[in-house]
């Protein structure tokens, strides 16, 4: 299908600006992706309507229009072209993305879901990305609204980290800068990221376009009075500017004022423009249901590009110059259509390839976290040191803290409580101390910012070590943390965000409740990119933190409460360069007729247990569950031909399952016995110690099954 016409012919505005257009813009460059950015929507929504002549191959399936919206963030992405500017965008920033480098070929290729682009055609195309190590950096957007805001402020604390802590002086001046509608300043992402980046004086940017409606809902109850610049006129730290997106001369000083606030070093802006818009929501909304024809045609009566045209011309450019610009865009709009088109579909053969790390060297690498040679800069071994002291589990992980944070420059430490305090479990304390605030910090009472924080910080190339104060508190963050999961998959190893997010939970000593105590590891092994370590003891804390720390992938640390809180996982410190690989389990004692399975506190329990029935148990520990150690476990099951899993999180859909299910599909017929599982019933963790040992698996349970397994 041909592209034309690209260019729709303006509908000129009620009468020229006689206002000369303001200097320090590329006002030709503004034009031209103003035009290209209205084009590539008009050529997408007009194909999309022939549904029936045109292939599906052909055809954008998911569609978000800029139109109204363009003018203005092309003049915002014509200041941001520092070396390492960022910026957080959502799905209609596609106009943002062309002023700062995509390209018309891969602004089509990705909706149209071809090869190569964003993401290989795994995400929707409107969902973008744009790695740039010599400018501004996009970050990988998600389909959900306001997670860009605090990778965003994230990556503008890794400017500051980056020149002042690592004293790279090309980042001197640099900002970050977050888009986003003025629907998704209601959202926690918002809120979370406007405390950091003002507590902090970060150099970041808010760009607000508002254009009264969040796909049906209107402004005022998205927002009280529907303006949320008004509103945070009180807020400390925050320079504020609002205004029209319609009108060139204003939006482009407004734009240009905040920019070189931001850029001077003096804290955080906030921009809000009004814009209309010129569409459904997208391409299946039918804004007509509901919104009147007044209230569209009146949108319309505030188009930017007519107001565009009349701003340059005849001030900046002639009409025949101007023709010549729309020529132009539309021979690039049908030679990037047909590029797009000729590019190959995906290959559903590599479906698989980017949910982890691939460390061939062929592969190339993504960006974000440490490079290859610097993970191999840093020493490892597998050999445990045989004259380490005895350290319980929170001081031999508070070693390991301390020795790559001294080794390691790009190591930060952050979360609630653990600079100062040094932690609610004090496994932090002494660290900010040593190292100082700006690698060991505290944050604001926000599980979205600490993660959103971390997935810029590790983008940046640092190595983010981020605290959740407890298992329950994570989800608050479940956004961003299955957006850090899928990040390498959903770019095509563009991206990734390799951290290490600590993370305690489970049965405290003596006590627990349904807040503090809460398991739940199953949900992470359910989440696609995260790697999940669950050490018992302090030796593997310490192999297993060290190996995350240096890993290409993110993942869950999990601290069990009651081994923080106790001696009974307390081991001899394995020594500064000891790393345990993940997915290898560790076999505590060997035996003949029965294995017990089991990871973290579990496994003390089970090891008393087993110790009533001499050599006849053999006891794994998994060490971690993602991945976990098949080949172990079925090694065990075929030997000794009865299998009995343990652990701390719920029965009904617990790991264990998944466990059983290996052993029932790949050594059923080495079982003698049916395979047993010894794990809390179905409800939350209850607080008085008598509730609690109902409820949670002990020893004398444990040692039951054991016997009744091996009766069989």
């Amino acid at each position: 299908m041909s592209a034309k016409p690209a260019v729709r012919p303006i509908t000129r505005a009620s009468s020229a600006s006689l206002t000369t257009p303001r200097a320090g813009f590329d006002w030709r460059r503004i034009a031209y992706n103003t035009l290209v950015s209205r084009s590539l929507d008009e050529v997408e929504e007009s194909t999309n309507k022939l549904r029936n002549s045109v292939p599906r191959e052909h055809l954008v399936l998911y569609q978000f229009s800029a139109r109204g919206h363009d003018m203005a963030q092309v003049i915002l992405g014509s200041l941001i072209g520092g070396v390492h500017d960022g910026a957080g965008a959502y799905y209609r920033s596609r106009p943002f993305l062309l002023s700062v480098g995509l390209s018309i070929p891969d602004a089509f290729g990705s909706p149209l879901g071809r090869a190569g682009g964003f993401s290989d055609g795994r995400d929707i195309g409107v969902v973008c990305n744009l790695p740039n190590r010599a400018g501004c950096t996009v970050l990988p957007m998600s389909g959900d609204v306001g997670s860009q805001y605090t990778p965003a402020a994230g990556w503008a604390q890794s400017i500051t980290y980056h020149r002042d802590s690592l004293g790279d002086a090309s980042y001197a001046g640099c900002i970050s800068v977050a888009l986003g509608g003025d629907a998704s300043v209601a959202t926690s992402g918002f809120w979370a990221s406007l405390t950091m980046a003002t507590t902090l004086k970060l150099p970041m940017l808010f760009y607000i376009e508002d254009n009264d409606l969040g796909i049906s809902v209107r402004g005022d109850m998205q927002t009280p009075g529907g303006d949320i610049a008004r509103n945070l006129a009180s807020f400390t730290n925050l320079f504020i500017r609002n205004g029209s997106g319609t009108d060139p001369h204003e939006a482009a000083g407004l734009l240009q004022e905040a920019v070189a606030h931001v850029r001077s070093g003096d804290g955080p802006a906030l921009v809000r423009l009004t814009v209309p818009r010129l569409s459904s929501h997208s391409g299946p909304d039918n804004q007509k249901g509901y919104r009147t024809d007044a209230e569209i045609a009146a949108d319309h009566a505030r188009d930017p590009l007519p107001k565009l045209h009349d701003y340059l011309v005849p001030a900046f450019m002639s009409a025949a110059e101007w023709a010549e610009l729309e020529a132009e865009v539309t021979r690039d709009i049908a030679a990037g259509l047909e590029e797009a088109r000729a590019r190959a579909i995906p290959n559903p053969a590599t479906i698989a390839q980017h949910v982890m790390a691939d460390e061939s060297p062929d592969v190339a690498e993504a960006m974000g976290g440490l490079s290859r040679a610097e993970r191999a800069a840093l020493p490892s071994t597998e050999t445990q040191s045989d004259d380490g002291e005895l350290l319980r589990y929170a001081e031999a992980i508070r070693r390991t803290l301390r020795h790559e944070l001294a080794v390691n420059p790009k190591v930060v430490v952050f979360g609630e409580d653990v600079g100062r305090k040094g932690g609610v479990h004090l496994v932090t304390e002494g660290l900010q101390k040593q190292f100082g605030n700006a690698r060991v910090f505290d944050t604001s009472l926000s599980e979205e910012g600490i993660i959103g924080r971390a997935v810029a910080l590790a983008i940046s190339g640092l190595m983010p070590v981020a605290e959740i104060q407890f298992r329950k508190y994570a989800d608050p963050a479940t956004e961003q943390l299955n957006n850090t999961g899928t990040m390498r998959w959903r770019t095509a190893n563009r991206f990734a965000a390799p951290m290490v997010v600590r993370m305690p939970g489970g049965f405290g000593k003596d006590v627990g409740d349904p807040w503090h105590s809460l398991s739940d590891e199953v949900r992470f092994a359910h989440a696609y990119g995260w790697q999940v370590a669950m050490p018992s003891n302090a030796a593997d804390a310490v192999g297993l933190l060290r190996a995350a720390m240096r890993s290409p992938n993110p993942t869950i640390f999990f601290e069990h409460r009651s081994l923080l809180m106790t001696g009974d996982g307390s081991a001899r410190y394995p020594g500064d360069d000891y790393v345990v690989p993940f997915g290898k389990a560790r076999v505590v004692r060997e035996g003949t007729d029965l294995t017990v399975v089991s990871w973290s506190a579990m496994v003390h329990r089970c090891d008393e247990a087993a110790e009533s029935f001499g050599d006849r148990v053999e006891l794994i520990d998994l060490r971690t569950i993602s991945p976990w150690d098949r080949e172990a476990v079925l090694a065990s099951v075929r030997k000794t031909g009865r299998c009995l899993i343990v652990h701390e999180d719920n029965m009904t859909a617990g790991f264990g399952a998944e466990i059983a299910g290996v052993l029932a599909q790949e050594a059923f017929w080495h079982l003698d016995a049916p395979v047993r599982r010894v794990a809390p019933m179905d409800i939350p963790v209850p607080y008085h110690t008598v509730l609690l040992d109902a409820v949670v698996p002990g020893v004398e349970s444990i040692r039951a099954e054991i016997e009744a397994l091996l009766a069989v």
